[in-house]
């Protein structure tokens, strides 16, 4: 059925000789449904027996791989469908072969599992890709030709660029709109009218691997540069920003929320980056929770927009939060270049990848930038609030957290 009338001829895989196939694809593209499609035809023609399954997070790996709307479970013919084992991450079909889950953020499960066959789903977005990827390929060490199907829409790591140079690595390219007729006419119209002709647009519609924007105050080599694995121990302080979204519906702009500390050095770390788009409530609690899970000191918010706002939501949720309202007097530009300025001495550090919040870092040149850079404007106000409000405390030896504390979902 899916070989033989409703694939695309490009979400088949490539014939010949190849160790993986990249699809790097749009929004929409149907990259789950050729992933999905292809593990099943490896397990059901007997090539494959233990697969994994790798996506950003474990709620990823089960919400869209396993159980997602083109997700294996729901691709699969009922004689022929695995029952799937939450419990131990599993799947298993009725001819004994073997799907495992995993998560990106969790590099270490995939050390020592052996496999002939893996799937890897959005790798530009895992929090240690190059790490996660290594530990994949090494334990591909099954069968007689072990291979890795990779969906992604793309972002300009490190990862995706030794893949596109990789002679063995076949790629498959294509935007949201080759598969307009699988789409809702209202989903295409409304990314259609707010997205193309933009950067963002390039990247998430027609899946271009854009590099970096000449004029803007942060590139990719400096954050790589400055990445760390883990924060200090000892914290001297830790703030939550907020950068509050001022209409609400689908269209809505999403709320910056950043969650940043300082350690005794004088160094910064970007500990999380909890923005979306979410109902002043739903803001309202990430951002109480975080201040609680991070043992914060304080909680800012820009109040040219949403006047008291923010206050009085927070409020609502924790009427005894330490909160400190921010009112932006000068522009964007002024506000960013004191804190661009301390990514350059390399005294911020970005604990993992934040890949939504670096794009919009890596864009933004003064003048120029179109959108609504929340998670930027939240970072600046949770540095400002650190760095250039602050006196900078004297210098002392730290050590640092097991990366393990960095896997906290609220």
């Amino acid at each position: 059925m899916w070989r033989g009338w409703k694939a695309r001829p490009e979400q088949l895989a490539p014939e010949g000789d190849w160790r993986v196939w990249l699809i790097l694809a749009g929004r929409g593209f149907g990259k789950t449904r050729s992933g999905a499609e292809w593990v099943r035809e490896q397990v059901e023609s007997g090539r494959c027996r233990r697969i994994a399954l790798v996506a950003e997070t474990a709620a990823d790996a089960r919400k869209v791989m396993v159980e997602g709307d083109s997700g294996i479970l729901a691709i699969s013919p009922p004689d022929r469908r695995p029952i799937y084992e939450p419990s131990n991450r599993q799947l298993r079909w009725p001819n004994g072969a073997v799907a495992t889950t995993y998560s990106g953020d969790e590099p270490d499960q995939l050390r020592g599992p052996q496999h002939d066959g893996a799937w890897a789903d959005e790798p530009a977005k895992w929090k240690y890709p190059s790490e996660a990827w290594n530990n994949l390929e090494l334990g591909l060490r099954l069968g007689l030709d072990p291979r890795v199907v990779a969906t992604t829409t793309p972002r300009p790591i490190e990862l995706l660029r030794e893949l596109l140079r990789d002679p063995r690595v076949k790629v498959t390219r294509g935007s949201t709109y080759d598969n307009l007729e699988n789409l809702a006419p209202s989903f295409v119209q409304r990314v259609r009218t707010k997205y193309e002709g933009t950067r963002l647009g390039r990247q998430e519609l027609h899946a271009e691997l854009l590099e970096d924007v000449p004029g803007a105050l942060w590139t990719r080599d400096q954050l790589d540069a400055c990445r760390v694995e883990a924060w200090p121990r000892d914290l001297y302080r830790t703030v939550v920003a907020i950068d509050p979204a001022v209409t609400g519906g689908e269209d809505a702009s999403e709320t910056g929320i950043i969650i940043a500390s300082m350690s005794p050095d004088g160094h910064g770390y970007v500990m999380k980056d909890l923005s979306g788009r979410m109902s002043p409530d739903a803001w309202a609690r990430k951002a109480v929770q975080g201040y609680h899970h991070h043992q914060a000191d304080r909680i800012v918010g820009e109040a040219n927009n949403g006047g008291d706002l923010v206050e009085h939501v927070l409020r609502t949720v924790d009427p005894n939060v330490s909160y400190r309202s921010v009112h932006a007097s000068r522009g964007k530009f002024l506000r960013a270049e004191p804190i661009a300025a301390l990514y350059e001495q390399r005294r911020i550090h970005h604990v993992g990848p934040f890949p939504e919040l670096e794009d919009q870092l890596c864009s933004f040149v003064p003048g120029e930038y179109k959108g609504s850079p929340d998670r930027l404007d939240a970072l600046v106000w949770a540095l400002t609030e650190l760095f250039i409000e602050q006196q900078i405390p004297e210098k002392t030896i730290i050590d640092f957290y097991d990366p393990v504390d960095l896997n906290v979902d609220y």
